[in-house]
């Protein structure tokens, strides 16, 4: 009779387990590749509203965006209102129906993603999510939300007031504010993808998959610059083996056709965040994209190498002054490398194949559209200043 009661037990056990079990890998299937589409902020900052939204996700459709890979449509801070007499969170003025919206952004086979913050402020000062996680998650999931990027903000106050002096224990509380989150979105049953948020301090990378994250922001804030975004992406180096599917590392969005950079700069962008598989989030304004930034951001094979199934980041192979080389392994054998000039003005650099790992191979020069034929020993090509040259080796 007892064997026969710990058998019941753990049946029940199990029963209770399973679905809180499924749901963790849905939460992780949602990031089999590195995330792909739009967040409001470089652009809209806290000026974004309902229509800007749906005017993102009508651009993404009509622009061929989405059928090229893009299919989040995130909203950054400032969407948030007060909460009701039972604490739960309500929108404001710019956005009058989360639930109608987020049927709207669904309608275009796209997802809808938001915005919260640990801590009892977002950055921008507006309602955060600080002992209403639960309460939150379940808004979430009801309104139909399908991303949450949580931001430490304000949270980072609270780690200083109640562990002053003790950075340790300031960290400890920070990874438990993230995992608490996590529990929270798991409970709701519906799959979230998760996007920490806190600028890559303690060393994420190491910690972000145990508290759920489906990818953590491992540098501070990007802007429109080319000295900004160069020391964010190359500073990326060393951080490959933390990648892999479910889990990414996330050099900040994309600045590509905000204007304050060359084609020859955006490529280097784009480039470098294919290479590092990482988040291929779009921070311009859609509905005023041109040709170049259209088709930069739509590039097939760069975006097949930043999508590639073996869930691989890539890494630097060799630098030398302002020239580095970097690789990235795809499905098949195949390679992804890089040249990225880093100087202001044109250079010609040498890839020695065998630095890549191969003696021989097929080469495609990837933004010039063109086949290279078979490659022996070594290839050379002119790569624009602060610009690079993307090549795929099988």
């Amino acid at each position: 009779m007892k064997l026969i009661a710990l058998i019941i037990a753990a049946c029940f056990t199990l029963a209770l387990a399973v679905p809180c079990c499924l749901s963790a890998q849905a939460m992780s299937s949602v990031a089999q590749t590195p995330p792909m589409g739009w967040n409001s902020w470089n652009h809209f900052a806290e000026k974004v509203t309902d229509a800007d939204v749906r005017a993102a996700a009508d651009a993404l459709v009509s622009s061929g965006m989405r059928d090229a890979g893009y299919i989040y449509v995130n909203i950054d801070d400032t969407w948030e209102g007060k909460r009701d007499a039972n604490g739960v969170i309500q929108t404001n003025e710019k956005f009058p129906d989360m639930k109608a919206l987020a049927d709207y952004v669904h309608s275009k086979k796209l997802k809808l993603g938001i915005y919260s913050s640990p801590g009892p402020k977002t950055c921008a000062g507006y309602e955060g999510s600080y002992n209403h996680e639960e309460q939150d998650a379940k808004t979430y999931a009801a309104w139909g939300i399908d991303y949450l990027k949580y931001d430490l903000c304000s949270f980072s106050e609270i780690m200083k007031q109640q562990a002053p002096n003790d950075t340790a224990k300031q960290y400890a509380m920070m990874r438990e504010a993230y995992a608490k989150m996590h529990r929270a979105l798991v409970a709701t049953g519906r799959p979230i993808f998760y996007s920490l948020c806190q600028y890559g301090w303690d060393d994420v990378w190491k910690w972000g998959p145990s508290v759920g994250g489906n990818a953590w922001r491992t540098t501070g804030d990007i802007s429109d610059n080319y000295d900004r975004m160069s020391v964010i992406g190359f500073a990326q180096a060393g951080l490959a083996k933390y990648a892999a599917p479910g889990h990414w590392n996330d050099p900040d969005m994309l600045e590509v056709g905000n204007g304050h950079m060359t084609r020859d700069q955006y490529i280097t962008h784009m480039t470098l965040w294919a290479i590092l598989a990482a988040p291929l989030l779009a921070g311009n304004d859609l509905s005023k994209m041109s040709p170049e930034t259209h088709d930069i951001l739509t590039n097939r094979d760069v975006i097949a190498v930043d999508q590639d199934a073996l869930g691989k980041q890539g890494d630097r192979v060799w630098a030398e002054g302002p020239y580095e080389i970097w690789m990235k392994p795809l499905s098949g054998g195949a390679r992804a490398v890089a040249l990225f000039n880093r100087g202001e003005r044109a250079a010609e650099m040498t890839l020695h194949l065998d630095a890549v790992g191969v003696k021989s191979a097929q080469g495609r020069d990837v933004w010039a559209g063109k086949d290279l034929g078979k490659l022996t020993g070594s290839y050379a090509t002119t790569v624009p200043g602060m610009g690079a040259v993307l090549l795929i080796l099988r």
